[in-house]
């Protein structure tokens, strides 16, 4: 996952339910493992960014 892929929430959050799709905005690491970088999301029904971890996103359509 990078920056430009279009994703679908897996894992539902306050207001956030299962199956919005958003578009990774930015990739952070948070920490020098980078073992749980999170990834800010723009929702597309909204105009809200969310930060998801990996694991809670699946891509629909990566960039290239």
């Amino acid at each position: 996952m990078k920056p430009g892929s279009l994703v679908k929430i897996t894992r539902a959050g306050v207001g956030v339910p299962i199956g919005t799709i958003g578009l990774i905005l930015n990739t952070v690491a948070t920490g020098p493992d980078q073992r749980y970088d999170y990834h800010e999301v723009h929702l597309c029904d909204s105009n809200r960014v969310v930060r998801r971890l990996e694991r809670d996103l699946e891509v629909i359509n990566a960039s290239r």
